[in-house]
């Protein structure tokens, strides 16, 4: 199954029957796998990659360091559970170092995500202090190069 896996996140392509001729497989047995991956919780579903500025989407991307306190018994997790239930939170990972949260967040525009920051994010107990960082230009994402280099000149929106 390590080679069906390993496909699945070059390609992202659930069509069967080309994961069958690729991995020298019968159809069935492909989406025998597929639907074991997905029982077992390994697969959770597809996402398709945009290129950002090709996209019609506005939107803006931040990442937001997130100092919090440790909870005697849970540790962090109580409170990154929390964080990463919020609609505008794209991702959140535990990280060593400075911070203990890497919070991913999108929303409308910079006031959208300042506001979420402001008003939501940092008035939980526990957290402690929180940096936005904007996320003004793409080059690599899920390992596909988003430019050519030389290609974009300009300079990146500051404000939306």
């Amino acid at each position: 199954m390590s080679d069906l896996l390993k496909i699945l996140q070059e390609t992202a392509d659930p069509d069967s029957s080309k994961l069958a001729k690729i991995l020298d497989l019968g159809e069935e047995d492909v989406e025998r796998q597929l639907r074991e991956l997905k029982e077992s919780g390994v697969l959770l579903g597809w996402v398709p990659l945009l290129h950002p500025s090709k996209s019609s989407s506005n939107a803006v991307n931040a990442l937001i360091e997130v100092k919090i306190s440790p909870e005697r018994e849970g540790g962090f997790d109580r409170l990154a559970h929390r964080i990463s239930k919020f609609d505008e939170v794209e991702a959140c990972h535990l990280m060593s170092g400075a911070y203990d949260l890497m919070v991913i967040v999108q929303g409308e525009n910079l006031h959208a995500v300042a506001s979420f920051v402001s008003e939501r994010l940092s008035t939980i107990e526990g957290v402690l202090s929180t940096a936005t960082h904007f996320l003004l230009r793409s080059y690599k994402e899920h390992g596909h190069l988003l430019s050519v280099e030389g290609e974009m000149n300009e300079k990146p929106p500051v404000s939306a």
